[in-house]
């Protein structure tokens, strides 16, 4: 994500870089939704009254762009979400969906993932997006992976990614 911050950053756009507190304090598992929730919605409120932008788009990398898409229904100022690898599904576990909340958020989302992103086979995000409907864009990392990379270490793609989000960004 520091990559991402740095570029976007780079390009003039505000960008705010934050941990939840479980990686802050060093510890491997995920607090708990409503405490992932209630960090985020502190972080957008602090943003909101701070900086005072004219949108406030919210997003991230993987269970990052997920607490973000719980959030941003019901949160003020929030105008868009950047998913970077949203975790669609378990890997290996198509049949357990995380997208129902998806189809109620009446803000426009982009999701950027890799072709070979095992938390988001292609078909089922197409699908989800398809039904998500205008709302909604897709776009893809040929050969990527969860983290956008064609192999382990490979960066080469996240240029690529923060062009896409650029540009949407200037259409929404």
């Amino acid at each position: 994500m520091q990559f991402f911050h740095e570029e976007l950053a780079a390009r003039g756009l505000l960008s705010v870089h934050f941990n939840f507190d479980y990686i802050e304090q060093g510890r491997k598992v995920p607090d708990p939704q409503p405490k992932l929730q209630a960090r985020y919605r502190k972080v957008v409120d602090e943003v909101a009254v701070k900086y005072q932008p004219r949108r406030l788009i919210i997003g991230g990398k993987s269970m990052g762009g997920r607490v973000a898409s719980y959030i941003a229904a019901d949160t003020p100022h929030v105008a868009g979400l950047v998913f970077l690898g949203y975790p669609l599904h378990p890997p290996g576990a198509p049949t357990k969906m995380r997208d129902a909340h998806l189809y109620s958020i009446p803000l426009p989302m982009i999701f950027v993932t890799g072709t070979k992103d095992t938390f988001a086979e292609r078909p089922l995000l197409e699908n989800v997006t398809q039904k998500i409907g205008d709302r909604a864009t897709l776009k893809w990392i040929d050969g990527g992976d969860h983290s956008l990379q064609v192999k382990r270490g490979d960066k080469s793609r996240w240029p690529v990614a923060v062009d896409l989000i650029v540009e949407w960004l200037s259409r929404v």
